[in-house]
């Protein structure tokens, strides 16, 4: 039975290239385009990733490290068995994990956030029942050592934008929950955020509590890399970027190849990775006047300063986006790596840094995209007759097309124009026989008659637009809906706007989701 017919949440697929909203490196790379294969390990696929776990290269000696790590990191937290057994897991040779990463964005932020953890949900429990003599774990990468507090510092729920102030810095994972306390006054929250935020000291470990809330029961391990012996097993790579900058000639090699077969780099690395991170500081680390220095504090280094706080802190020191996947593939045995459109394009200038550094580098698989069609939406949709690929089109062009297929009048005048255009061939075959510097002037008047007719269609149309009003404004209300502020759904609402109503949202998501359909997913919910 189709997939469709099997999951009633599940309305639609439509293919990436009919959305109109990805890049081109992106649908290339769904594509499968030739040229970009040197640039990626392997196609996504649930076969690629079963062959990745054959050939994937693991030390005994880390798995021990990252588990026993994430196990400090849930002492005092009520983890669920399927988590805690998960983490044991990874210290057998036979288990893999599917990863994928995130800011610690408040109540979870936008809807997507809850895509890519159900896209890495799905995918183990495929390939587990495929491959039962494996393990397969999923993971959530916090990214607590983000220092940029404006992108996670709001979220949209209704129509209205809730906002986190504080004057906080540093890496966010950090930061302490208490003035959250102000939201939960503007918005009625369910009890698990207000366990989460209002109990737990800090960031890292709210978003922590309300994720395994939310997929404990799935076994979803959530890691945080701002761990002091997670870092330890990065310190050649921290030392060599610091020291020698390999990876910044690698990336700038790799950059101009892409760009060289007309693709632009999104990521630029810089001579140094690496942030220096200590209490309410993450900046640059720089060159500096033979030594080194942190910018914008009075902390200096000299080399061996530098190196001697590599070896005895290496907590101290954060990977900027050019060097966090490669730590992420360095401390879990990952198959594949989850993300989205723009995270996986970057990842192609990567490659080269993990052949030098002998690691292994992962399947790059999209996360699930969805949109979430309430029932008055569908109501509108059935009653104008669109299809689902439609909602993807220009709203100002749907609209357009929609009124002229119900309007029982002709708006066009192409007919008449071309009735026109037919005197004015004659008028300047005429005209060219008497001087034949008069044609550029029967073209103008050409050309001035066509604006008119364009002009007096749009009246038409205008006109035709005030007689179909119930028309426009259901259109609108439909790409207000999937599409608020001109953003895809999933990039602009919270979970909550579904959730609240729809106590099984997430529950529609997992079953309606398949991680390895590369195709744009329309879900129906409840209201």
């Amino acid at each position: 039975m189709d997939v469709q017919e099997e999951v009633k949440a599940l309305l639609a697929k439509v293919e990436f290239k009919d959305t109109n909203s990805f890049s081109r490196a992106f649908l290339d790379y769904i594509d499968g385009k030739e040229e970009l294969e040197p640039f990626y390990g392997a196609f996504p696929s649930q076969e690629a990733l079963l062959e990745q776990a054959k050939k994937r290269q693991f030390s005994s000696e880390t798995r021990q490290i990252t588990a026993s790590a994430l196990k400090r990191q849930y002492e005092g937290f009520e983890a669920s068995n399927q988590t805690l057994e998960n983490i044991e897991k990874l210290r057998d040779a036979n288990t893999f994990s599917v990863t994928t990463g995130h800011q610690l964005n408040i109540f979870t932020g936008p809807l997507y956030f809850i895509y890519k953890i159900i896209t890495v949900i799905n995918a183990c429990e495929r390939l587990q029942t495929t491959n039962p003599e494996k393990n397969f774990v999923p993971v959530y990468w916090m990214a607590s050592e983000d220092h940029d507090f404006d992108e996670i510092n709001h979220f949209r729920f209704g129509r209205q934008k809730f906002s986190w102030s504080t004057d906080q810095t540093g890496a966010v994972g950090r930061f302490k929950t208490e003035s959250i306390k102000s939201i939960f006054d503007q918005i009625e929250m369910p009890d698990f955020f207000k366990e989460a935020y209002l109990k737990h000291e800090n960031l890292a470990q709210a978003v922590r509590y309300y994720v395994n809330h939310l997929f404990g029961e799935k076994g979803l391990i959530v890691m945080d890399a701002d761990d002091p012996e997670l870092k330890r097993v990065f310190g050649n790579v921290i030392t060599e970027d610091v020291f020698e900058n390999t990876p910044h000639s690698l990336v700038n090699t790799t950059s101009d190849q892409l760009e060289a077969i007309g693709y632009k780099p999104l990521v630029f690395p810089r001579e140094i990775n690496f942030f220096y991170l200590k209490e309410d500081i993450r900046s640059r680390i720089v060159h500096a006047d033979g030594g080194f220095e942190v910018l914008d504090t009075a902390i200096r280094f000299t080399k061996e300063e530098l190196e001697n706080e590599i070896q005895t802190h290496p907590e101290r020191f954060s990977p900027n986006v050019v060097l966090r996947p490669l730590y992420q593939e360095t401390i879990l045995p990952n198959l594949a790596y989850v993300g989205g459109p723009s995270e996986l394009v970057y990842w192609f200038q990567l490659k080269e840094v993990f052949d030098h550094f002998n690691t292994d580098f992962p399947i790059l698989l999209p996360r699930n995209f969805a949109g979430v069609v309430t029932p008055n939406i569908q109501r509108k949709l059935d009653k104008e007759q669109l299809s689902f690929t439609e909602l993807f089109e220009d709203e100002s062009e749907l609209i357009k097309k929609k009124i002229k297929q119900k309007s029982t009048h002709e708006l066009e005048l192409r007919t008449q124009f071309d009735k026109v255009n037919t005197i004015f061939n004659g008028i300047k075959d005429q005209a060219i026989s008497i001087d034949s510097t008069l044609e550029k002037l029967v073209l103008a008047e050409r050309r001035r008659a066509e604006k008119s007719f364009e002009k007096i269609e749009k009246k038409l149309l205008k006109a035709e637009k005030r007689n179909q009003e119930t028309l426009v404004h259901r259109i609108s209300d439909i790409k207000a809906a999937l599409f608020p502020n001109g953003s895809p759904q999933e990039r602009k609402d919270n979970f909550l706007n579904f959730y609240l109503t729809d106590p099984k949202f997430i529950d529609s998501c997992l079953e309606s989701f398949d991680p390895f359909d590369l195709r744009f997913h329309l879900i129906s919910s409840n209201e």
